[in-house]
């Protein structure tokens, strides 16, 4: 494997339970990588491993040509350059949008006020969240808080962003705009490690999907090939329920 980031045979257990069970993964630079499976799977552990909220009992963790599950990496440096976005947002309710979207570079990397407030309206401007600046969270809609989420994120300038089933906690009616979102980021080269229930959505916009059953990668695949063909009876299954 030769991605810009990669899990090699990583395992994690929670006392008796192994939740991933030798899991590789290789996600290419400009790459949009989506996970799927029931839940329980191993799909926001594996997230969890990546950006090293979770440490490794066994394999390994690279990005960019390093190995950043070795206890000696520089664990706030890896999560500068790999952001993670949540279901359940995360955003500071006492901070204004534009105060928790900024925090991240002027506290992490220094950057003035100023530049981070200029940076910071860009990128909300560009998720039409310009008009909510000034508010805090709890004015938003699930939508809405999702997209200063995603900002939030990308305010640190990520290489690789992760996205952990961030519409699971929407209301239907608000899941499109987040998808809408991250179909923009895809358009920019955004480098994405994506777990979704949204199954019509993976087969859009996956260059490869993964399908994980009970801490292991069952079957991986392009988009259009896991979701036409799938060669294995566990894919069939899931995809029959999750498809119908």
């Amino acid at each position: 494997m030769t991605g810009l980031l990669e899990a090699r045979a990583v395992r994690k257990t929670y006392g008796a339970h192994d939740v991933l069970k030798g899991v590789d993964l290789s996600v290419a630079s400009h790459r949009v990588v989506c996970l799927i499976g029931a839940s329980g799977s191993g799909k926001s552990t594996l997230l969890r491993c990546l950006n090293l909220l979770e440490v490794v009992d066994d394999g390994e963790i690279w990005f960019d040509g390093r190995e950043i599950s070795d206890p000696r990496a520089d664990v706030d440096e890896v999560r500068r350059e790999i952001g993670i976005v949540f279901q359940a947002y995360n955003l500071f309710p006492h901070l204004s949008v534009l105060d928790n979207v900024t925090l991240g570079p002027r506290k992490a990397q220094g950057v003035r006020r100023r530049q981070a407030e200029e940076q910071a309206i860009a990128l909300l401007t560009r998720f039409g969240l310009a008009d909510q600046a000034r508010k805090h969270p709890d004015a938003l809609s699930g939508g809405q808080q999702q997209r200063v989420a995603l900002v939030r994120a990308l305010a640190m300038e990520p290489k690789v962003l992760l996205l952990d089933e961030i519409t699971s906690a929407l209301d239907p009616m608000l899941v499109g705009e987040v998808l809408e979102a991250v179909r923009g980021l895809k358009a920019t080269g955004m480098t994405i490690v994506m777990a979704t229930h949204e199954m019509q959505f993976a087969r859009e916009i996956a260059d490869e999907v993964l399908f994980l059953d009970d801490g292991v990668v069952c079957e991986r695949g392009t988009a259009e090939q896991l979701f036409s063909e799938p060669a294995e009876p566990r894919t069939r299954e899931f995809l029959a329920r999750h498809l119908a």
